[in-house]
């Protein structure tokens, strides 16, 4: 009976060993970096593409995998420039990008060599990955990979208990033992091949629980996600990880991501969670559509893209801002014009919006406030009906003023914070920006 309990004992503190996560000192300086580049590119693309409906479409058609696999024949993504994707990016004032390196129908946008079904067996024959990973070494951009956990394609995918894929046509007994040896061989690849990875980005984990909001979301599988996390760990430390489960964080986690909402909102349905005190990142499209939709042509504007950006940094959040090249490689003028329209306004307002953190107001219906160690900035996107504004903090102000003119604000100190005379204020544009300078 004594070994008994010394063995209950012994596993206790093994799972607890594994359970714990103690993040190395680049990790965190990852983190703080992270948090400082405030504005990223999401990119959804692979064979779906070709259909234009879609990263879904071969859940939402129902389309058998024998069928799917065709698009390996037609795929051919021949206009793809990684230069032109990583300029596009740079010039919006984006300082790192994501790109789906797997998704849900588990085509594989690199040479892996644990799958056939993958994009140098198309008749593009190259590997993108590599030539994204070059460039953005060369112009200063962070290079992060989306990876989902789940495959609609794979026998060995545990799409038994899976809530979505169940029409592709899977009637072999599923394997996760042989899944996660998948997983792990190509998130070694990742890992190995393609110089300083920023992120690993996760999806596909709510595959295997209740929809969103319902009480129970607990996984129908073990993921074994502390093996997961050691590997990407092990092999790249500063390597953060996310993982988009619309959950509370997991240990091993480096980041928090909210799906089409800012944290704090759940518009979408998606985002119960609370935020957690992780670096935060908000995931959004610029239309509808995570990847090329061909008739979906409800894009965002420009007023609403620098909202949101100025929104998340107000909550102390990312903007990880999604487009989807069509399948010939190129990203659609509708994205890139919004863009340069983006990149003009952060260039003149950056330092607002870079290097900060979530201001001593939270966020309110008329807008936000960053800071940082010199600056309140005051995000107005539409106009005020008070006369003043007060904002807490013990600082000493030497200046308040319109940033991007040479307009000042008349302000005076109160015990608890400033109060500014917004009178003679008019807010013009998408995010009329008040700077508080200390001295």
């Amino acid at each position: 009976m004594k070994n008994f309990f010394l063995s209950i004992l012994c596993l206790f503190v093994l799972s607890a060993q594994a359970q714990t996560y103690i993040p190395t000192k680049a990790n965190i300086a990852a983190r703080a970096n992270f948090q400082d580049n405030k504005f990223g590119m999401f990119i959804h693309w692979g064979a779906f593409s070709t259909l234009g409906d879609g990263e879904w479409v071969m859940n939402n058609k129902e389309i058998n995998k024998d069928d799917y696999k065709k698009l390996s024949k037609v795929f051919n993504p021949v206009d793809f420039d990684a230069a032109k994707w990583v300029s596009i990016a740079k010039n919006a004032g984006m300082k790192y990008i994501v790109l789906i390196t797997r998704h849900h129908d588990g085509f594989s946008n690199w040479d892996t060599k644990q799958s056939d079904w993958k994009i140098t067996n198309t008749h593009y024959k190259q590997d993108p990955l590599k030539l994204l990973a070059a460039e953005c070494k060369k112009q200063g951009i962070k290079l992060g990979f989306y990876y989902s956990l789940l495959d609609w394609t794979r026998d060995d995918y545990p799409y038994e208990t899976g809530r979505t894929g169940k029409k592709s046509g899977r009637t072999a007994k599923s394997n996760y033992d042989s899944y996660l040896k998948f997983m792990k061989g190509q998130l070694t690849e990742l890992l190995t091949n393609y110089g300083d990875i920023s992120c690993i980005w996760f999806d596909g984990h709510w595959d295997q629980t209740n929809p969103e909001g319902s009480k129970d979301r607990s996984s129908r599988i073990d993921w074994k996600y502390n093996e997961i996390y050691s590997l990407i760990h092990k092999l790249q430390p500063a390597c953060m990880i996310g993982n988009n489960h619309h959950l509370d964080p997991i240990p091993g986690e480096d980041f928090q991501m909210f799906e089409q909402d800012l944290p704090g909102q759940n518009s979408s349905g998606l985002s119960f969670q609370k935020a957690s005190a992780l670096p935060l990142e908000s995931c959004i499209t610029m239309n509808d559509s995570w990847g090329f939709k061909i008739n979906d042509r409800n894009y965002k504007s420009y007023e609403n893209i620098i909202q949101t950006l100025a929104g998340a940094a107000g909550r102390n959040s990312n903007l990880l801002l999604n487009v989807g090249p069509m399948a010939n490689g190129e990203i659609q003028v509708e994205f890139t014009d919004t863009l340069a329209l983006v990149g003009k306004w952060v260039k003149k307002y950056g330092a607002s919006i870079y290097g900060t953190r979530g201001g001593p107001l939270s966020p309110q219906l008329w807008g936000v406030t960053t800071k940082d160690t010199k600056h309140v900035y005051v995000h107005l996107f539409k106009q005020r009906n008070q006369s003043g504004l007060f904002i807490p903090g013990n600082f000493k102000v030497k200046k308040v003023g319109i940033m991007g003119t040479v307009s000042s604000l008349p302000f005076s100190i109160r015990q608890n914070g400033v109060l500014i005379d917004t009178r003679g204020l008019s807010v013009t544009g998408p995010d009329t920006i008040i700077a508080i300078d200390f001295q």
